[in-house]
C-alpha cells in the first residue's frame, strides 16, 4: 500500500517538514565541500509568485530556463542532476550549456542529467503542476538513489514547495516557507529597521485601499516637497507589483485624505503596463504591501547585495551588482553590471551584511538579495537605502553562478574585486530583457549557428566571451538574455554592444 503524506498545510506537514531539513546541515557541511562526493541536486525552477502578475510578463513560461546555470554543477564527476521544467527545453538548448562545462564531456555529463517536464504550459506555478500529477513525483523519486546527499534547489519557496519536499523526502537548500514574511516587502522595512541600516520613510502592512490613500497623505505633510512615493505589494517580481504616485499640485495643507483619494485615480500608475488599477489594489488587499517615500538624488544608483546563509547561520557575501532598471520610472528590473561601481561596493557590502545576519537570527537559510538605492552626498561619499530583500533566486542569480562555475573564481566583499581561480579579474553586463520585434522567429539552433559564426561564443581559455539564457523565448517573443564577461568593465559592455549589433545585422 502506497504512504499517503499528510495533508497539505496540516501540522503533520509541517512536522515532516522540519525533519527532514534536519538532514540538510550534515549535507551541506560534508558532501556541498566534497567535489568529488556523489550527490543528486533536484532543480526547481518554479515562479511560484502570483501567477497573475506574472501573466504579464512576456514569455514568462521560459523564465525557468534562468536555472539552467546550475547544470554547470555537472562539472563534478559523481554529481546528477534532475531538472524540471513545464514545458520540454529544446536539445540544442541543454547541449548549450553542456558545451560550456569546463574539464567535463557533454557526453558524461549528459548521461548524468534526468529532464522531465510536465508538458503543460500553463500559468500555473511549476510546483503545482508537479503536485498534480502523482506518477511523475514517483518518477523523481525513483531517480532519487540516495536522500541522504539529494537536496532541492528552487528559484523560490512557499507552502507548495514546502508541500514537494515532504512528498519527495529530500531537504531543500532555502528558507521555511512559513517565515514568508521576513521576505515581504512590510518585513523587510522591520527588519532593515532591527539592522539599523537606511531605509526610505514609509509605511508597511498596509492591505486596503484607504491605508495608501492614509500614508501618502501622511508623507506628503511631512515633505511638503515630496514630488513620487512607491506603491509595493508584498510579494511583487521585478518591478511588476509596484505602482508610483505622483503628488499634484499640492501645499503641505492641501495634501489631505480626501484630496488625495480624489486625485489618485489620475496620478496613480502601476510599473506592469498591462495591470489595471483595480487590478493592482485587489492584488494589494490580497497579498498587503507597502508605501514609501520615492527617493530624489542627482546621482543614484540602484545596486544590491547578493548573501549567502549557510545551516550554522554563517554570512557570506557572494557579490555585489548595480542593477539597471527601466520603465518610466525606474522601477523594472532589466538586468545588471558586475561587480557594483568601486565607489561604493564595500560600503554597500558591509550594510548587506548587517541585514543578513539579522535574518540569520530569524531562521533565514540559503541564497537571496537585498536591494538597495544608494545616493551620492555632497562630500562625495554614497547613503545606502535598503528597498527590499528578495528571500529567494533573482535576476543577478544566474549570471553570477555562471561566471563563478566558469571559472572557479570568489568575490571578495572587503575589496569588492572577482578573481578567478587564476588570480585574474573578471567583470561581466547582464541582461534579461533583450528584446526585440526582428529576432522573432530565430530558432536557438539559429542563434548558436549565429553565434559560432561572429565568434560570440564564451571562451574557455580567455574567460571571456558572451553566454546566452532565456533561449527559449527568443522564436515566439524576439526576447533572451546575455551574460557578456570580459577583464574590464569596457570589454564586457563592448561584448554586450557587439552581440546586439551583430543580432539587428542579421534579422534586418
Amino acid at each position: 500500500m502506497t504512504h499517503q503524506p499528510p495533508a497539505a498545510g496540516s501540522e503533520e506537514e509541517r512536522k515532516a517538514f522540519n525533519e527532514i531539513q534536519q538532514s540538510f546541515a550534515r549535507q551541506f557541511e560534508e558532501v556541498f565541500p566534497d567535489k568529488l562526493a556523489p550527490r543528486t541536486v533536484v532543480i526547481l525552477p518554479s515562479l511560484s509568485l502570483d501567477q497573475e502578475i506574472l501573466s504579464k510578463i512576456k514569455g514568462i513560461v521560459h523564465y525557468e530556463e534562468r536555472m539552467l546555470c546550475l547544470l554547470m554543477l555537472l562539472r563534478m564527476p559523481l554529481t546528477k542532476i534532475i531538472y524540471l521544467s513545464s514545458v520540454p527545453l529544446a536539445e540544442s538548448i541543454i547541449d548549450y550549456y553542456l558545451h560550456l562545462l569546463p574539464g567535463i564531456t557533454g557526453y558524461h555529463a549528459r548521461k548524468r542529467l534526468t529532464m522531465l517536464s510536465c508538458y503543460d504550459s500553463s500559468v500555473k506555478p511549476l510546483t503545482q503542476k508537479i503536485l498534480e500529477r502523482p506518477r511523475l513525483i514517483e518518477r523523481i523519486k525513483q531517480l532519487i538513489t540516495d536522500p541522504g546527499s539529494t537536496h532541492l534547489t528552487c528559484y523560490n519557496i512557499t507552502s507548495l514547495e514546502k508541500t514537494l519536499v515532504v512528498h519527495l523526502g529530500i531537504p531543500l537548500f532555502g528558507t521555511d516557507p512559513d517565515k514568508f514574511y521576513e521576505g515581504s516587502k512590510s518585513g523587510g522595512r522591520k527588519t532593515f529597521r532591527e539592522s539599523g541600516v537606511n531605509l526610505p520613510d514609509g509605511f508597511e502592512d498596509l492591505s486596503t485601499k484607504e491605508d495608501i490613500v492614509k500614508a501618502l497623505a501622511a508623507l506628503k505633510k511631512k515633505y511638503p516637497g515630496l514630488r513620487k512615493a512607491v506603491v509595493k505589494m508584498n510579494d511583487g517580481f521585478s518591478g511588476d507589483g509596484n505602482a508610483i504616485y505622483t503628488y499634484p499640485s499640492l501645499t503641505k495643507d492641501d495634501a489631505s485624505e480626501k484630496n488625495i483619494e480624489e486625485s489618485l485615480s489620475q496620478h496613480f500608475k502601476p510599473v506592469a503596463k498591462d495591470v489595471s488599477e483595480k487590478l493592482f489594489f485587489d492584488k494589494f488587499k490580497e497579498m498587503g504591501g507597502i508605501v514609501e517615500v520615492f527617493l530624489d538624488g542627482d546621482i543614484k544608483m540602484s545596486p544590491s547585495v547578493q548573501c549567502v546563509i549557510s545551516p550554522a547561520k554563517e554570512v557570506e557575501i557572494v557579490s555585489t551588482h548595480d542593477q539597471l532598471l527601466g520603465g518610466d520610472d525606474g522601477q523594472i528590473f532589466i538586468g545588471a553590471i558586475f561587480p557594483a561601481d568601486e565607489m561604493y561596493s564595500i560600503s554597500l557590502a558591509a550594510e548587506g551584511k548587517k541585514i543578513a545576519e539579522t535574518l540569520a537570527k530569524k531562521g533565514a537559510l540559503g541564497r537571496f538579495a537585498i536591494d538597495f538605492i544608494s545616493v551620492k552626498q555632497d562630500d562625495n561619499s554614497w547613503r545606502h537605502y535598503a528597498i527590499e530583500i528578495n528571500l529567494r533566486k533573482g535576476g543577478t542569480t544566474h549570471p553570477f553562478l555562471m561566471l563563478q562555475f566558469l571559472t572557479g573564481g570568489k568575490y571578495n566583499a572587503d575589496t569588492g574585486e572577482y578573481l578567478t581561480a587564476s588570480g585574474n579579474k573578471r567583470f561581466y553586463f547582464a541582461s534579461d530583457n533583450v528584446s526585440s520585434e526582428k529576432y522573432k522567429g530565430l530558432t536557438p539552433d539559429d542563434l548558436i549557428d549565429i553565434s559560432m559564426y561572429h565568434e560570440l561564443m564564451y571562451d574557455g581559455a580567455a574567460q571571456e566571451g558572451v553566454m546566452f539564457h532565456l533561449v527559449g523565448a527568443l522564436s515566439e517573443y524576439g526576447k533572451l538574455g546575455l551574460v557578456c564577461v570580459g577583464s574590464t568593465p569596457g570589454r564586457a559592455k563592448e561584448y554586450y554592444d557587439k552581440t546586439i549589433r551583430i543580432l539587428d545585422h542579421e534579422c534586418s
